[in-house]
């Protein structure tokens, strides 16, 4: 199978190939285009590729623009640091995404639900229109509070307070900043969805880190990367080489 990729970052890019060999050895990039200008003149002619990887934000404006000027039939795709609240419509316009920094069991998902769906005609003008209308009046609708039980009594769990949340003993844990430890009420997936990507990354499955508890990140063997959070935590906590770079990223903006 062969897969064009729209992305003007050049380690986003390189991670999503590689994640992609990872999964499938069969599958081809095609073409990486960092730009709309390119986007429409590489869709203006024919292309290969059966599935189409789109970042929302590039170099010279919103993916979206593409649409306007030439018509795409390929499936898409779309990666993006949008939380997952607001994009909720891609999934019932039967528009698939990934969140940034993209996870390799989530793509692996989106491939599979690629590979089985019904053949269609494609983004149409209506779902591009609600999806913009979507994102320019969205608003931050991030959590800011967890309702947790503590003893005989339940408590307002600000989001701010806590350093990481985690999986101990197949339970799920929010530490805070002063390094209390609350039970909370749902699953990982489900605190993911609801919390600011620029603060808060998925360093793997059992970890969710905010970017102010990170007291030092320590390259591990095979590309892994090890990092040390404050409070600290009994548990070694390891970054996977397919997330490392996209992690430094992160910590980085």
């Amino acid at each position: 199978m062969q897969v064009i990729i729209v992305e003007d970052e050049l380690a986003a890019s390189e991670n999503l190939a590689y994640l992609l060999k990872s999964i499938d050895e069969t599958i081809e990039v095609e073409q990486v285009l960092e730009s709309v200008t390119d986007a429409v003149e590489y869709f203006s002619v024919p292309y290969k590729a059966s599935l189409i990887f789109m970042d929302i934000h590039l170099a010279d404006g919103l993916s979206f623009e593409i649409f306007e000027k030439v018509k795409v039939s390929t499936p898409i795709i779309f990666t993006t640091a949008y939380d997952q609240y607001a994009l909720k419509a891609f999934k019932v316009n039967s528009i698939d995404y990934l969140l940034k920094p993209i996870d390799e069991v989530e793509l692996l998902e989106a491939i599979r639900k690629f590979k089985s769906r019904t053949p269609d005609k494609g983004i149409d003008k209506q779902q591009i229109d609600s999806l913009l209308n979507l994102i320019g009046g969205r608003g931050q609708n991030y959590r800011e509070t967890f309702l947790v039980s503590h003893r005989d009594q339940l408590i307002p769990l600000k989001t701010d307070s806590i350093a990481y949340f985690r999986i101990d003993t197949g339970i799920v844990k929010g530490v805070t900043v002063d390094n209390q430890s609350y039970v909370m009420d749902t699953k990982l997936e489900e605190i993911e969805e609801g919390l600011d990507p620029a603060k808060f990354y998925r360093v793997n499955r059992q970890f969710i880190v905010k970017k102010d508890a990170l007291e030092s990140i320590k390259y591990y063997f095979n590309g892994k990367l090890i990092i040390t959070l404050s409070p600290a935590c009994d548990e070694k906590v390891v970054v996977s080489k397919a997330k490392a770079t996209a992690f430094k990223n992160w910590v980085n903006t």
